[in-house]
């Protein structure tokens, strides 16, 4: 393995100690790898399209139907 992007650790926060935070080849991110701008317009762009159809009494995504 030649390097790692990780978002997530086991323990958060991590101890100052924590040896992946001091390796050259481990990127660590504060769970912010998934806002890319794409991400984030997509985001947008499902809450808008399911508050349209909700608007419109056809709601999407639901899960506590019946």
């Amino acid at each position: 393995l030649a390097g790692a992007g990780l978002d997530v650790l086991a323990v958060e926060p991590p101890a100052a100690s924590n040896p992946l935070l001091a390796a050259n080849n481990c990127f660590v991110t504060p769970h912010i790898a998934w806002a890319t701008r794409a991400a984030r317009a997509r985001l947008l762009r499902i809450a808008a399209d399911n508050l349209r159809a909700f608007l419109a009494g056809k709601p999407q995504n639901a899960v506590n139907r019946g």
